[in-house]
């Protein structure tokens, strides 16, 4: 029995014994496991790749159903029979009004989006409001916290219920543990009340446009008032001095009365922007990595 192989760089044709260790043998199986092995890196760089991109991809924002506020996600203050403001108001997001029309008090308020009076495209945003105000009170509610402050506690994500009013005094933290797209909703039966320099804090991850609070009447912010969240009122919404407010204030039916306070539509998380670029930038060198392999094994092919 023989073992049929090529003779060095000229490719003649040699018999050696099956088990023999000559110098053709040795130097055919140094060609072999010289191939095997850049074909196994290059394999090892793409496994690298695909695995880089399915961890990341737990880690990078994905989709979530969550409470879907349709065209009024461009608004940050939507009233349903007026928005006035008194002071140096700011408001960083769309402004509309319908089936009312009043608006007042820009300037000296400063509004950074476009003002709708009525019309169209402000009466698609409050129906469409309404109808997230709907979805939010279908959805069932995993704890009862009626009769007792919001403030002093800390709440993962979840929906919660108050059968009548709430009040916040104090600081509640929303504490997303890590996944930015937690969500957090606040079914509220009657009024929403905030103590003066009341505070809402952001956790782990929470992000002002996952948190909702459903009010069945009206909602108001005391003096000083640090607040995350869409508030979605019946009847209307009031922001007291110095408060603020990132994220949506929707007076369905009433008006939303704005005293020297900043409302802001919420920007995507920093955190998620900077783990995007670091995602990127792996990937990018992954890339550099494997073409300089590549062309390390066609040299020494």
């Amino acid at each position: 029995m023989e073992w049929l192989g090529y003779q060095g760089d000229d490719k003649s044709m040699m018999k050696t014994p099956k088990f023999s260790l000559q110098p053709p043998f040795i130097r055919n199986w140094q060609t072999f496991t010289g191939q095997a092995r850049a074909k196994l890196s290059r394999m090892n760089y793409k496994l690298a790749a695909s695995g880089t991109l399915l961890v990341l991809a737990g880690w990078l924002p994905t989709s979530q159903a969550g409470v879907d506020l349709g065209s009024s996600a461009d608004f940050a203050v939507l009233g349903g029979a007026a928005v006035t403001s008194s002071g140096n108001t700011v408001v960083n997001g769309s402004l509309g009004v319908s089936p009312g029309t009043a608006i007042t008090g820009f300037g000296p308020g400063t509004v950074n989006g476009a003002i709708y009076s009525s019309g169209p495209v402000a009466g698609q945003a409050v129906s469409d409001a309404r109808t997230a105000f709907s979805g939010i009170f279908k959805q069932a509610s995993a704890q009862n916290l009626s009769g007792t402050d919001i403030g002093g506690r800390t709440f993962f994500s979840g929906v919660r219920n108050y059968d009548a009013a709430a009040q916040l005094t104090g600081t509640v933290t929303l504490d997303a543990q890590g996944n930015a797209n937690a969500i957090f909703v606040f079914q509220i039966g009657t009024a929403l009340t905030t103590a003066s320099a009341a505070k809402v804090e952001l956790i782990n991850g929470a992000v002002a446009a996952n948190i909702f609070w459903e009010v069945g009447s009206s909602a108001t912010l005391g003096t000083g008032t640090d607040f995350y969240g869409t508030i979605l009122a019946d009847q209307s919404i009031t922001l007291n001095t110095g408060t603020s407010l990132m994220g949506h204030a929707f007076a369905l039916n009433g008006a939303v009365t704005l005293n020297d306070s900043f409302v802001s539509i919420s920007a995507v998380p920093e955190a998620n922007t900077a783990l995007a670029g670091a995602f990127c930038v792996l990937v990018a060198g992954l890339g550099r990595g494997l073409a300089k392999r590549q062309k390390s094994a066609k040299k020494s092919a």
